[in-house]
């Protein structure tokens, strides 16, 4: 076939069209498989709804069991102390001794009179069946039997009183009185005090918007309570280590503190060793209950936007990254406890969120967790 010059050019147009084609489509493709190389890695963790007992941690301080203070109930000099200062004692112990030689006399007196009381009565009693007395002298002989009757009892008790013995049993402070001192029955001061310690108290001060909630959770069905209906407490000492015997909570009070908004809940512990003493200031972990289906998200990979909102990024079916606001409840052990914003099966990124922005398309390959939460989604499964 033979080409005229008219032909030419127009061949050589439609080479140069095809050419610049084949250009843009190796464009296109070196552009794609720049961008798929491109894609960063991002580490993602997969949130699975969970078994989580809540446990909140408030503030306490110790309180004894019981408390008692020594006090005379009769006056007199102080003879002995017979007890060791922060010794355990028992109920009934002898604790200190009143001189007794006064109150022994007025129990000889008063055992005397009532001895020739009582024979007059016998008598009078004979005499008025015979009509030899009148009814009047038998009665007024039966009312002298009965005065001297009280007052030798009286005087017993008061004999008895001079000997100061324990009322309960416990841990015995310092003595605020020696040997010698003068003691009356009516004094402000204390001889002593016993506190008992085994069991112990540890008063919680919770604020009542905490009480409110937790009620509103359980009623609503959000929250199980534990077993028995008894919420169970541990504490950790002012030193950080923990108390290894936990306690059960007892009541809370009925009404709320009106300087502080706050109501305060009491629980006892076993004190075998003595380690918890009077005032000691303790942190108290209270199990509130069961949350079953708690969404926990791990706290490096929560965010906070421009007004301060809880913010995640979620990998979509398409490896594109999606944000997410959340409503985070609490903080548990590093991570936050979500109530919306987040669904079982959503993949949070945990890993390499300074690389990634709304829109981009990412690698995601699993995040590294620690061992609790590793346990945690090990349980749920």
């Amino acid at each position: 076939m033979k080409m005229t010059p008219q032909k030419m050019p127009r061949i050589a147009g439609v080479a140069v069209v095809l050419v610049t084609c084949l250009q843009l489509v190796a464009c296109k493709k070196d552009s794609a498989l720049a961008a798929a190389s491109a894609a960063p890695e991002v580490g993602v963790l997969t949130i699975q709804p969970q078994k989580l007992q809540l446990v909140t941690e408030l503030p306490g301080r110790t309180s004894p069991f019981l408390i008692a203070e020594v006090r005379p109930q009769v006056g007199g000099i102080l003879l002995k102390r017979s007890f060791k200062e922060g010794a355990e004692v028992k109920a009934g112990q002898s604790l200190y001794e009143i001189d007794p030689a006064p109150y022994k006399a007025v129990m000889s007196r008063a055992e005397a009179a009532f001895q020739s009381a009582q024979s007059l009565a016998n008598r009078y009693e004979q005499l008025i069946q015979t009509r030899a007395i009148s009814q009047q002298q038998f009665d007024d002989a039966r009312s002298q039997y009965l005065q001297t009757k009280a007052a030798m009892d009286t005087a017993r008790i008061d004999l008895n009183y001079t000997k100061i013995g324990a009322p309960i049993s416990g841990r015995i402070g310092r003595s605020t009185v020696t040997q010698g001192a003068l003691v009356t029955a009516n004094q402000g001061t204390a001889l002593a005090t016993i506190q008992q310690l085994n069991p112990i108290y540890v008063d919680i001060v919770q604020p009542s918007t905490s009480l409110l909630r937790l009620r509103e959770e359980l009623a609503s069905g959000r929250l199980k309570s534990a077993a028995g209906g008894e919420a169970e407490v541990h504490l950790t000492l002012d030193d950080g280590r923990p108390y290894p015997h936990p306690g059960k909570l007892q009541f809370s009070e009925v009404s709320v503190d009106e300087s502080t908004g706050a109501v305060t809940l009491r629980a006892v512990f076993p004190n075998p060793q003595g380690l918890l003493l009077p005032g000691m200031f303790v942190r108290a972990q209270l199990q509130e209950g069961v949350r079953d289906n708690a969404l926990l998200v791990p706290q490096r990979g929560v965010t906070r936007d421009t007004q301060g909102n809880a913010v995640a990024m979620v990998v979509d079916a398409k490896n594109s990254v999606q944000q997410r606001s959340l409503v985070t409840e609490r903080s548990v052990e590093g991570q936050w406890l979500v109530s919306s914003g987040i669904k079982p099966g959503d993949r949070v990124i945990l890993d390499g969120l300074q690389r990634v922005r709304p829109g981009i398309e990412v690698k995601p390959v699993p995040a590294s967790i620690n061992e609790k939460q590793a346990v945690a989604m090990a349980a749920s499964k």
